[in-house]
């Protein structure tokens, strides 16, 4: 636990993070190695620490997913308890009709 005033601890609310078979499989083994390495520390980073905070909602058919922009692409996932299921990774071009 912190004391008043401290950074919050962030192993007390990480989330985990789960993928989809198809992200693993079509998504991220068609991305660039640098785009790859950016995404993924872009997870790590933001979706295991806050996924609400840094993520936005999207609507419509959509509406109960968010996206997290990492540069021109579009990581859309899924909120469940304390587990972030990555559904889709994308160029923001094709993400949403995909999704």
């Amino acid at each position: 636990m912190t004391k008043p005033g401290n950074k919050i601890d962030r192993t007390l609310c990480s989330y985990v993070i789960e993928y989809v078979q198809k992200v693993v499989s079509d998504d991220i083994s068609s991305l660039l190695k640098s785009v790859r390495i950016q995404i993924k520390q872009a997870i790590e980073e933001r979706l295991t620490v806050d996924p609400i905070g840094f993520g936005k909602p999207l609507r419509y058919s959509l509406k109960g997913l968010r996206r997290l922009r990492v540069g021109d692409y579009r990581v859309v996932y899924q909120i469940k308890n304390k587990s972030v299921i990555i559904l889709a990774i994308k160029h923001r071009k094709d993400i949403y009709d995909n999704a």
